[in-house]
C-alpha cells in the first residue's frame, strides 16, 4: 500500500491555456517514460480540443461543476451533467469539449490498451469495504470527500479528502485490504489484458 497525499501532487497549466492538470499517479513514475497507466484531475476552464493519446484508453468522470459536452469523432455529443457521470473513449479520437455553465473538475484515467484495462467507479463509503487480491491487479483509491482508513498486511494508512492510495497486488503474499470510513471514493481497478 502506498499513500499519495494531495500536497505531493504536481499541478500544471495546459499548453493551450484552457485549464490545469493535477497528476495523482502514474506507472512507471518516471515522467520521461511512457506510462502504463496514469490518473489525474483536470480543471477545465474553457472550450477546446483534448490532446491526442494514441493507443490509450481513457475514462473521464465529472467531479464538480455544471457539466461538459464532448464531441467524440463523428458520434452524437455526450453530455456529463451529474457528479460521477462517466464517459469512455480512445485516446486517438478527436475530442472537442464544451463547458455547459462554467468550469469543471474531472477525474481522468488513462491506460495503455495493449497492456491493461481499467474499471472506474465512484461510490459512497459508509462503514467498511474489502478489496481482495487478484494476480497482476492494481487498485487506485481516491478519497474525493470524507475520510477513510486502509488496513492490510503492511499496516494501516489514513486517507483524508484529496488523498489517494495505490494498492499493488503483484506480490504472491498480498492479502486483502479493508477500507473503513465515511465519504465518497473513486476506485480504479487495473487488470492485465490477455497477452499484455
Amino acid at each position: 500500500m502506498r499513500l499519495i497525499a494531495a500536497k505531493d501532487c504536481h499541478r500544471t497549466r495546459w499548453k493551450n491555456d484552457g485549464g490545469w492538470t493535477t497528476e495523482l499517479a502514474r506507472d512507471p513514475a518516471d515522467d520521461a517514460t511512457d506510462f502504463r497507466w496514469r490518473v489525474s484531475i483536470a480543471e477545465i476552464e474553457s472550450d477546446g480540443p483534448f490532446s491526442a493519446f494514441p493507443g490509450i484508453a481513457r475514462d473521464l468522470l465529472l467531479l464538480e461543476g455544471n457539466g461538459i459536452e464532448l464531441d467524440i469523432d463523428d458520434n452524437a455529443p455526450v453530455r456529463l451533467t451529474r457528479r460521477f457521470e462517466r464517459v469512455h473513449f480512445n485516446g486517438e479520437s478527436r475530442v472537442h469539449c464544451r463547458l455547459l455553465a462554467g468550469p469543471t473538475r474531472d477525474f481522468n484515467v488513462m491506460v495503455r490498451r495493449d497492456a491493461l484495462r481499467a474499471e472506474v467507479v465512484a461510490r459512497p463509503l459508509v462503514g467498511s469495504m474489502v478489496i481482495f487480491p487478484e494476480p497482476g491487479v492494481e487498485w487506485f483509491v481516491h478519497a474525493f470527500a470524507g475520510h477513510a482508513s486502509a488496513r492490510g498486511g503492511t499496516g494501516e494508512l489514513a486517507l483524508e479528502t484529496g488523498a489517494s492510495l495505490h494498492l499493488d497486488f503483484h506480490g504472491a503474499d498480498a492479502g486483502r485490504v479493508l477500507l473503513d470510513g465515511a465519504g465518497e471514493l473513486v476506485l480504479v481497478k487495473f487488470a492485465p489484458v490477455a497477452g499484455g
